[in-house]
């Protein structure tokens, strides 16, 4: 079923253009046919019983998609809760909510819950320092038919100024109101403004509350035509003239950068030629970057091609750093990034190839803001499919990358594959950050990351240093991930121990991702389908 054609509803068009049960069979009996194989190991898995391995192995040969159940709708009226007030922005402008101590803001279209004002004045009597809430929403079709849930992560301030994951259901105390007003130059986006200032004086004082508290009847009202005019003034007022906006219902904010800085581009690799020669000629054709150089990082290559190659490179200029010895993936990167003259460190895995000539420029956008510590790239498998779309903790048994084996072109779980947005940690196998950042954390963490997790414990360490991770899905490359590495036994043990050290390290915070709703399954792929509703306590 497709939405309105209205720009406010771009982010919920995750599900639109997923093949039917028919057509969906159809592919899967050519693919199978194609990879038999594979095939055979899915079949394989879900005889034995196996159906999380069954899941994973389908979703490689298949694809990914959402099969997201809806919550039944709940029965009954709104309840009235003294001292709460729910009123559009237009109400409360004109004296509605004047007596209320908790306003709520709504907007055609939007109605809460049976349950959801207790629920609402309930968070905010158990925290007084909580000053505005958000919850979760159900879409309803033609009909009133529950047709979509909307699961909102943690507040973002890059996410809701690219794309308006919040909405207009919002709860705030009256005085932060009285405070702060509601600016109506920005119809439509009164609440997304409200939020964005408030949080410019205190980030903890906006929360999220994981639970449906209204529904979105999108067939049956629109915001009005200034929507989007409402949205791109405001984030060209959070951009302050240093640079400009692109898009429509999910916005590009693109920043100036007035000096760029050199960027040092680093390469870890070991043999592999054919790899290496296409990272390497990729990114010299497409990078679009006034001052770039590049470290490889040699690891005992062996290969007579191989060491022509690199004999090849020097003579061109580039630094070619040997690093003997056992295979340490962050010590190389650590020893490239000490020699690095760059103030910009990008590093790039050697199965990686660029594409797009902008792909650094939108990474440094974000890189170089005072803020942000890491800065990921959305990274496309050789089937043109989502291979990284930022790392979601706690899934998969501990870690996995979001969006994986969904479409390319996929705008993603409310448009996160279209709108840059914070997320716990990135790949390392294109992960941009500041030098002087990756230097005052220490770097990665060789000692206990020779190959596996430096990437998550790097973003993990920069979070707690005060930097956001942010994932900007406009940089876009492919990444034929796996392709230099060999499995081993030794290998094999090496990885459980790498697993032992991150659970050890950051466990409580693996077991919560704030960026990520914890109605998803996390036996399931990312973002494909939900826990059982009343089980995890949501409804």
């Amino acid at each position: 079923m497709r939405l309105p054609p209205h720009p406010a509803f771009d982010l919920l068009r995750f599900a639109e253009g997923q093949p039917g049960p028919a057509r969906r069979w159809l592919i899967r009996l050519l693919l199978a046919a194609q990879r038999p194989g594979e095939a055979w190991g899915v079949l394989r898995a879900a005889l034995a019983g196996k159906r999380v391995r069954a899941r994973d192995r389908a979703a490689i040969l298949w694809g990914a998609r959402h099969a997201l159940a809806v919550p039944p709708l709940p029965t009954g009226a709104p309840e009235t809760v003294p001292g709460l007030c729910v009123a559009t922005p237009a109400a409360i402008r004109g004296g509605a909510a004047a007596s209320a101590s908790l306003v709520v803001l709504t907007a055609p279209g939007h109605r809460l819950h049976p349950g959801a004002a207790t629920a609402i004045a309930e968070a905010f009597a158990a925290d007084s320092g909580l000053a505005a809430l958000y919850g979760d929403a159900l879409v309803l079709g033609p009909g009133g038919r529950p047709l979509l849930p909307v699961l909102r992560p943690a507040f973002d301030p890059d996410y809701l100024l690219s794309a308006d994951y919040i909405g207009p259901v919002v709860a705030v105390r009256r005085p932060v109101l009285d405070r702060l007003g509601l600016d109506p130059s920005l119809p439509g986006t009164e609440a997304a403004d409200l939020l964005l200032r408030l949080a410019g004086e205190n980030a903890d004082a906006v929360r999220h509350l994981p639970r449906p508290l209204s529904t979105w009847a999108p067939f049956a009202a629109a915001p009005s035509e200034d929507w989007a005019r409402a949205r791109r003034n405001l984030a060209e007022r959070h951009l302050a003239g240093a640079g400009h906006v692109d898009g429509t219902g999910v916005l590009s904010l693109r920043r100036a950068i007035p000096a760029p800085p050199l960027a040092t581009i680093i390469i870890p690799t070991r043999d592999r030629v054919e790899l290496l020669r296409a990272c390497i000629a990729s990114i010299r054709a497409h990078t679009e970057w006034p001052s770039l150089d590049i470290i490889v990082c040699d690891n005992d290559s062996r290969h007579p091609r191989t060491l022509a190659y690199l004999k090849h490179l020097r003579d061109e200029g580039v630094r070619v750093l040997p690093s003997p010895g056992p295979f340490n993936f962050a010590a190389m990167n650590n020893r490239a990034a000490a020699e690095a003259r760059g103030g910009l460190l990008v590093f790039v895995n050697n199965d990686v190839v660029a594409f797009q000539a902008d792909w650094l420029r939108r990474m440094a956008e974000e890189a170089l803001r005072p803020d942000v510590g890491a800065v990921g790239a959305k990274l496309l498998d050789e089937r043109e499919r989502i291979q990284h779309g930022g790392i979601v903790l706690g899934t998969g048994g501990l870690v996995t990358h979001a969006h994986r084996h969904f479409p390319g072109a996929a705008p993603g779980y409310l448009a996160s594959l279209q709108a840059t947005h914070r997320v716990s940690a990135v790949t390392a196998a294109c992960l941009a950050v500041e030098a002087q950042k990756f230097r005052a954390v220490g770097g990665f963490d060789e000692a206990a990351f020779a190959v596996d997790f430096n990437d998550v414990d790097l973003c993990l360490r920069l979070e707690a240093a005060g930097y956001r991770t942010l994932m900007v899905p406009g940089a876009v490359l492919y990444h034929h991930e796996a392709a230099s590495r060999r499995w081993t036994p030794e290998a094999r043990v090496r990885h459980e121990d790498e697993v032992a050290r991150l659970r050890a390290r950051w466990g409580a915070r693996l077991e919560n991702d704030p960026w990520y709703h914890p109605a998803f399954d996390p036996r399931a792929g990312t973002y494909v389908r939900l826990r059982d509703w009343a089980g995890a306590g949501l409804r």
